[in-house]
């Protein structure tokens, strides 16, 4: 399997505001990959990007005490699979090559509080991955702005005259309202294609 190591450029909302997209990017390259996640996942992961402690331990903070509790390492993570527009993770273990299957907004969470790396397979990349619309620096900019989650930038709707493209945008909203992630996925994917290809 060829890998590619990532890190989180940030977390964007989407126009309804009930998901949120975590943007990944290659470390060693321009492409990124926007997954969609809910919001206590998103919340989760930029508590730990900010270093905000909560009052209890969240469920990611209770996963890292338990493992450490009981002495295993997370070597790392890595989103392995895209199926139906729904993607997959594992939490690789130093122990005896141990492996377990889960979301990558949990992989995520707690690969963070663990430094450990994460990792997305180059396929996924080809296929889900996209290449930047604006600088990075100017990401970074808007992000320091937003209240409701450390660097996240709010997301406009898209509105650029193309009423395929509103169509989309629309069922996106209204899909991620009924919280059909399956489905925003999916018009996730096309809308990219569609601003790839005009």
């Amino acid at each position: 399997m060829d890998k590619v190591e990532v890190k989180i450029l940030g977390i964007s909302s989407t126009p309804g505001g009930n998901a949120f997209a975590l943007i990944l990017k290659e470390k060693n390259g321009s492409r990124r990959l926007p997954i969609i996640i809910g919001a206590f996942e998103a919340q989760s992961i930029a508590f730990e990007m900010e270093n905000i402690e909560p009052p209890r331990p969240m469920t990611h903070d209770l996963i890292k005490n338990i493992l450490e509790t009981f002495g295993y390492n997370l070597n790392s993570v890595i989103i392995d699979a895209l199926n139906d527009g729904t993607f997959h993770a594992k939490l690789i273990f130093d122990t005896e090559d141990v492996q377990i299957d889960c979301r990558p907004s949990d992989a995520i969470a707690i690969a963070l509080r663990m430094n450990a790396p994460i990792f997305v397979d180059n396929d996924i990349l080809e296929e889900a991955g996209v290449a930047p619309q604006i600088e990075e620096s100017e990401f970074q900019e808007e992000s320091e702005e937003d209240e409701d989650f450390p660097r996240a930038e709010q997301e406009k709707p898209v509105s650029s005259g193309n009423k395929k493209l509103d169509i989309l945008q629309s069922r996106l909203d209204k899909s991620i309202q009924e919280e059909n992630y399956e489905l925003a996925a999916k018009i996730r994917d096309e809308i990219q294609n569609l601003l790839r290809n005009s």
